[in-house]
């Protein structure tokens, strides 16, 4: 389709409600021609007829960027290698997504001459901060517009009735009551009945996990292979990095696994309650920190643990392109060299526990640990090693003891 000599936006376009009506909506108010890109980070049949659906709306131009490899290489397995996890519930799904989204709107307002970006993020959430630093960070040229920031609409029905007049395509189904953000690594539920944190999550909420009660009555066990952190065996079948999560979805979400209910802190100020389902990302997350139990001194692990809270602060508030992040990557980086070996774990009705760890690298000793007759350890130097530790106590108490008299 020709191009008109416009000025160009670049709309990260989803094909839902909101991002329908930004079409019309900054064509009305900017007089732009409108670019619409969809970037895949594993979405699934959400992505179905979306270029048509794109044009028909308005957008001038279309662009379906498939990403999702990038997405688990670049994005997925740092932030697990780190041991990141925000609030400790949170897998960061969405967020990490986000800057690679950007990232992918960037390139192509880039190589399209655009001079704005545009999101429908709302002005109450995290998403619109994690998008803007981004491109802040990779083209701080580039306008961006926020539509949820200035338009006039105050509700879902004032944007139908909007699209209506514009004759754009709102397709007429039953609402769902969430707020739903997918892709490869996890699904996100927010709003409806969940807004009140005394509601237990319903059974049909789910998508990706079967619910606990409903899992089988029997455990089942996965093997996990790692090299140098990252996943790359399940059951002994090696696969590519996307194939090895769609694999772990699959088993962990029937076991009832993944699920995670937590009220937590916006960066912009309130809290949110938010339900996800990330059932092969809590499988690695677990195997994982179990072979690293196995593998790292105890120095290390102390520290990698306030890495990996950082580093969770930092993709949850939208500073993935920091060199902050890229130094911790670094550190990470050097932690996972040893970090190889086969872990074994027992799911069982949405709970999932190590039943068994092994690698060529590991510091754990039997010789040196076993409660039985050893040649290595001399039970006798314990004792001075406690009276050196102990010495500040030691002194401690003979000089309360000396106050005393």
């Amino acid at each position: 389709m020709m191009m008109s000599e416009n000025k160009k936006v670049v709309l990260a376009y989803s094909g839902g409600l909101d991002t329908s009506v930004i079409i019309p909506w900054l064509k009305e108010k900017y007089d732009y021609d409108v670019i619409a890109v969809c970037v895949n980070v594993g979405q699934g049949d959400e992505l179905e007829g979306i270029e048509e659906k794109a044009l028909k709306s308005g957008a001038s131009k279309v662009y379906v960027e498939d990403v999702v490899e990038e997405f688990v290489t670049n994005y997925i397995f740092p932030t697990l290698k780190a041991g990141a996890i925000y609030e400790d519930k949170y897998l960061l799904g969405t967020s990490f997504a986000r800057p690679l989204i950007a990232k992918k709107l960037v390139d192509i307002a880039l190589a399209e001459g655009a001079e704005a970006i545009c999101h429908g993020a709302t002005g109450k959430g995290n998403d619109q901060v994690r998008f803007e630093l981004a491109i802040k960070a990779l083209a701080p040229e580039l306008k961006v517009i926020a539509p949820w920031r200035e338009w006039e609409f105050k509700s879902r029905e004032d944007e139908i009735e909007y699209a209506q007049k514009k004759g754009i395509p709102v397709p007429v189904t039953k609402e769902k009551p969430y707020s739903m953000d997918r892709n490869l690594w996890h699904l996100s539920h927010e709003g409806g009945d969940l807004e009140d944190p005394w509601n237990e999550p319903k059974d049909d909420l789910y998508m990706m996990i079967v619910p606990p009660t409903q899992a089988p009555d029997e455990p089942e066990y996965v093997e996990i292979d790692f090299k140098e952190g990252i996943p790359y065996k399940v059951n002994g079948v090696e696969y590519g990095p996307v194939e090895l999560i769609k694999v772990l979805n699959e088993i962990a979400g029937r076991n009832g696994v993944g699920i995670a209910d937590i009220v937590e802190n916006r960066l912009v100020g309130m809290k949110s309650r938010g339900v996800y389902e990330t059932p092969a990302g809590t499988v690695l997350y677990i195997a994982h920190r179990e072979l690293e139990r196995l593998t790292l001194d105890k120095q290390t692990m102390r520290f990698k643990d306030m890495v990996a809270h950082k580093y969770a602060e930092l993709v949850y508030d939208g500073m993935w392109f920091t060199t902050l992040r890229e130094a911790l990557d670094a550190f990470v980086d050097v932690t996972q060299k040893n970090v190889t070996g086969t872990v074994r774990l027992k799911l069982y009705k949405g709970s999932c526990t190590p039943a068994g760890a092994k690698s060529p690298y590991s510091l754990y000793s039997q010789e040196f640990a076993t409660f039985g007759e050893d040649q290595v350890y001399n039970q006798k130097d314990a004792e001075g090693f406690i009276n050196i530790f102990g010495l500040p106590l030691k002194i401690r108490a003979l000089m309360e003891k000396g106050k005393a008299k």
